[in-house]
C-alpha cells in the first residue's frame, strides 16, 4: 500500500500493529498522527478505551513540500513515511514490537530538525456519555443513572509523558451481578474489570517536557502534553511503552511498566511477519480485476488480524484495534474516538465466529487461543448462572455476552415482568439463543485435528456447553409435562432459536446441526474416558433429525420444525452446509442443500454480501462457482475508504471484521474444502482465475499449488503421503 498524498482525517488512516497493539497512522497538514489501541483496555463501564493519540511535528517540516509517500511495508509489518521539502528530506519508520508492548517511531532526516511529540488525550476530564454514545459500553440504551467516562491520570514524569486509566472499585460487573440476582455468588465470580489499570509512557532521544496545549480534533476537545528536542538532530527515536496490569496500586502498575524491556531491534518482529506471510497466502493474477482485488484485500485483512496475534482478548468483530473518530463512519455520531457500536467488553458470538473460522485454513492456530481462553475464563460464571437460575448443570452462554460471562445488562432487560425467569434475556432477538458457543467448541476440536494441538484443558468447556442442552431441554420438558423426551427418545428443543431470525423455534436446524457435529467430533477425541464416551454417545442418540420443507416440488432444509416469528435476516437453514458440513460436495443430499440456497424464499430475500452475511460461503460450499465468485468479490471489493480493508459499518461498525472474516472464508472455501481425509481443490473456483495459494488442511497438512491457464501445476503437499487424498476438481 503506497499513498502519495496526505490524508484528510483519521478515516484516511493506515493500520499498523503487532503483538496486541493496533495503530491508526495518518499524516494530516504535514503532521504525523496515530491512534493507539491495545487488547483488553476495558474501563469501569466496559468501554474498550483507546490509549490516546500522538502527534508528531518536525521543524523545519519535510512533509510540507512537493514530495510525500506513506507506505505499508506489508512483508515486514511496518509503515514508512517519507517526504522532502527543498533540500530537507526525512523518513519515519513506524513499527510495533511483536514480542514487547512497545511502539517505535524512528526518525531520520538529511538535516537537523526539531521534533515535537505530543500526547493528546480527550480523557483529560470526566465526560458524561448520553444517548447512543452509551453503545460504546455495556449500558447501551439503558443506563442506570448518569454514566461517565472517567478521566485518565496524565503527567510529565522525569522526561516522559505518563498516562493511565485506573478502574473504580465499582464497575458494570457489580451492577450486572446485582441485576441478575447473583449477589449471593458474587465472591466466586470471575471479574476481569476489578483492579484493572492500563496506560503507558512516551519518551524520546533528546526530548524534554515543553508544556501543554488544548485543542479540538473534529468535535472532540483534547489536551496535549508535548516533549520537544533540546537541540535539533538528524536522528531521533521515540518509544511508547504500554502496560496493562491487575493491581489495586498505581505504584505497582508503574513498576511493572518500567520493567518492560525496550529493545530497539526490529529484526525479531520482521522475522515474525515474514514467517506469517510464508505460512499461508492467496495470490490471484487474473484478467478479472475484481478477483485480484479480492486476494489483495484478503491479505490486508489478514494483516489486521495478525496485529492481535498475542492479545489477552479476542479481536473484536466491531472494529478490532482500528476504529477511528465515529462521525467519519456516521455523521450523526459526534463522539470521542473511544466509540464503537455494540460495545467494548460485550461479545457477540454470531459475529466473533466469522473472525476466527478462517484462521484454521490460514494456519494461524496461535491466534485462536485468545478466543478459546475467553470462553474458558467464563466457564465457571456460566455454570454458576445456570445453577442459580434453573438448578441444573451445564454452562449457559447467551448472545450479547459480557467479558465476565453474564448477559449484557441492557439486553437482559431492566424492565422485566416480576416473574420472568432470571436465567433468560428479556429480548425478542436474543431469547433462547445459546448455541453459538458450540461453533467455538468445534473450532477448538478442529485445532486438534488440523494442528495436533493439545486441547485437554478445553474439554470441560466443550462438555459443559453440551451438558447445558441435555439438562436444560429435559428440565423444560418436565415443566410442561411428565416426559423429558419425545416418542422417539429425542430431546424437544423448544423453545429455541434459529440464529436471531427464527424465534420461539421448535427443533431449530442450526442447534441440531451444532449438537450433532460437536458430539460426533468430541467422540473422536483420543483422551476421552470410557465413562464420558458412553455419556456423549447416549446424548447423540437423543438429538432429533433436521426438518425439511418444500417450495413447489423441491425439497429444502427447513430452519426448524416450527417457529413463531421471524426477527432478523439470517439463513440458519444453511448452517448444516456451513459451518457444520453435514451437506456439501461429495456428500448425500447436496441437491436438497442447493435447492435451499436457490429456492427458499427467505434465503433469497435475505441474500447479501454485506457485513456478516454468509451467502458467499454457502455458495462456495455447495460448489456454485458463479454465485461464489460474484458474492465473494462483492464482499472483498475495496471498502470505499482510503484503506481498502476498512469495510463497514455493515450491521456493526467500521472496520467491520466479520465482513472481512466472512470474505476470507469464502475465498478459502472456493479454493479448497476438506471432508474427513479428502481435500477438494478448486471446488468453486473460476477456471480463468490464475492463483498461487498455500492453505492448511487437517492432520498437519499444508497444500500449496498454482492454477495457470486452467491447469493445476506445482502442487506441493506436506506430508507427501497426503497427496493421495487430494481431489482436483478442475479438469
Amino acid at each position: 500500500m503506497v499513498w502519495n498524498t496526505q490524508s484528510l482525517n483519521s478515516s484516511g488512516s493506515m493500520p499498523v500493529g503487532g503483538g496486541d497493539i493496533g495503530l491508526n497512522l495518518w499524516v494530516e497538514n504535514g503532521n504525523v498522527h496515530l491512534y493507539i489501541s491495545k487488547s483488553g483496555t476495558f474501563d469501569e463501564n466496559n468501554t474498550l478505551l483507546k490509549l490516546g493519540r500522538v502527534k508528531l511535528k518536525l521543524s523545519p517540516n519535510p512533509f510540507q513540500g512537493q514530495s510525500f509517500k506513506q507506505e505499508l511495508i506489508l512483508k515486514d509489518g511496518y509503515a514508512q513515511i517519507s517526504g522532502s521539502n527543498g533540500k530537507l528530506s526525512a523518513k519515519i519508520n513506524v513499527w510495533v514490537d511483536v514480542f514487547n508492548p512497545v511502539i517505535h517511531l524512528d526518525i531520520k532526516s538529511s538535516q537537523n530538525t526539531t521534533t515535537e511529540a505530543s500526547y493528546e488525550s480527550w480523557r483529560f476530564e470526566d465526560r458524561i456519555t448520553k444517548g447512543k454514545e452509551n453503545n460504546q459500553n455495556s449500558y447501551k440504551w439503558a443506563p442506570q443513572g448518569i454514566v461517565k467516562t472517567l478521566k485518565d491520570e496524565i503527567a510529565f514524569k522525569n522526561n516522559t509523558v505518563q498516562f493511565y486509566h485506573q478502574n473504580t472499585p465499582e464497575t458494570v460487573f457489580d451492577i450486572t451481578v446485582k441485576q441478575q440476582g447473583l449477589d449471593d455468588r458474587k465472591a466466586e465470580l470471575f471479574n476481569p474489570l476489578k483492579n484493572l489499570i492500563f496506560g503507558g509512557t512516551m519518551q524520546g532521544d533528546n526530548l524534554f517536557p515543553a508544556g501543554t496545549y488544548e485543542g479540538i480534533y473534529l468535535n472532540t476537545p483534547f489536551k496535549a502534553w508535548t516533549l520537544k528536542s533540546k537541540n535539533p538532530l538528524n536522528s531521533t527515536s521515540i518509544t511508547i511503552t504500554l502496560n496493562t496490569a491487575t493491581t489495586a496500586s498505581a505504584k505497582e502498575w508503574e513498576l511493572s511498566l518500567n520493567a518492560i524491556k525496550n529493545k530497539n531491534s526490529q529484526k525479531a518482529s520482521i522475522k515474525w511477519w515474514n514467517d506469517y506471510w510464508d505460512k499461508s497466502f492467496i495470490y490471484i493474477n487474473s484478467k478479472d480485476g475484481s478477483a485480484n482485488q479480492s486476494a489483495k484485500n484478503y491479505q490486508l485483512f489478514r494483516y489486521m488480524l495478525g496485529c492481535n496475534a498475542f492479545g489477552k482478548y479476542p479481536t473484536k468483530f466491531n472494529g478490532g484495534l482500528f476504529t477511528f473518530d465515529p462521525q467519519l463512519t456516521d455523521t450523526a455520531l459526534k463522539y470521542t474516538p473511544d466509540f464503537r457500536n455494540w460495545g467494548g467488553g460485550t461479545h457477540t458470538a454470531q459475529n466473533q465466529r466469522l473472525v476466527y473460522w478462517p484462521m484454521l485454513k490460514s494456519g494461524d492456530f496461535e491466534m485462536m487461543k485468545p478466543q478459546f481462553d475467553f470462553y474458558l475464563d467464563l466457564l465457571k460464571n456460566a455454570e454458576i448462572r445456570t445453577q442459580s437460575a434453573w438448578g441444573h448443570n451445564g454452562a449457559s452462554f447467551t448472545e450479547q455476552l459480557e467479558n465476565f460471562g453474564l448477559p449484557n445488562p441492557a439486553e437482559y432487560g431492566w424492565k422485566r415482568p416480576a416473574d420472568f425467569n432470571k436465567g433468560m434475556e428479556y429480548n425478542a432477538w436474543l431469547e433462547y439463543e445459546w448455541d453459538t458457543v458450540l461453533e467455538f467448541c468445534m473450532m477448538i476440536l478442529e485445532t486438534e485435528r488440523y494442528n495436533g494441538n493439545n486441547i485437554d484443558k478445553y474439554l470441560p468447556l466443550i462438555e459443559s456447553s453440551l451438558s447445558f442442552f441435555k439438562e436444560h431441554y429435559k428440565y423444560l420438558a418436565k415443566q410442561r409435562g411428565a416426559k423429558a423426551l419425545d416418542t422417539d427418545g429425542h430431546l424437544v428443543l423448544y423453545p429455541g432459536s434459529g440464529a436471531e431470525t427464527y424465534k420461539m423455534a421448535y427443533n431449530a436446524t442450526s442447534t441440531i446441526a451444532a449438537l450433532k457435529t460437536v458430539l460426533e467430533r468430541l467422540l473422536e477425541h483420543p483422551n476421552l474416558a470410557e465413562k464420558q464416551k458412553s455419556e456423549w454417545k447416549a446424548m447423540l442418540k437423543t438429538i432429533p433429525s433436521i426438518s425439511f420443507r418444500r417450495f413447489g416440488d423441491r425439497s429444502t432444509i427447513a430452519p426448524a420444525k416450527l417457529w413463531e416469528r421471524i426477527n432478523n435476516t439470517e439463513s440458519p437453514q444453511l448452517y448444516p452446509v456451513y459451518p457444520w458440513g453435514i451437506y456439501g460436495i461429495g456428500k448425500p443430499g447436496l441437491d436438497t442443500a442447493i435447492n435451499t440456497f436457490k429456492y427458499d424464499t427467505d434465503v433469497l430475500k435475505f441474500s447479501s454480501y454485506i457485513g456478516w452475511k454468509q451467502d458467499n460461503i454457502f455458495a462456495a460450499r455447495l460448489g456454485l462457482t458463479e454465485d461464489a465468485a460474484k458474492l465473494t468479490t462483492a464482499k472483498l471489493k475495496d471498502s470505499g475508504r482510503r484503506f481498502p480493508a476498512f469495510w463497514g459499518p455493515g450491521f456493526d461498525w467500521t472496520p467491520d471484521h466479520n465482513w472481512g472474516g466472512s470474505g476470507m472464508i469464502g475465498l478459502q472455501e472456493m479454493l479448497m474444502q476438506v471432508d474427513g481425509k479428502k481435500i477438494y481443490l478448486y471446488p468453486a473456483w473460476p477456471k480463468e482465475w490464475d492463483v498461487h495459494f498455500k492453505l492448511y488442511a487437517p492432520y498437519q497438512t499444508t497444500v500449496e499449488g498454482q492454477l495457470k491457464n486452467g491447469k493445476l501445476i506445482n502442487l506441493k503437499v506436506l506430508p507427501e503421503s497426503r497427496k493421495a487424498d487430494v481431489i482436483n476438481m478442475i479438469k
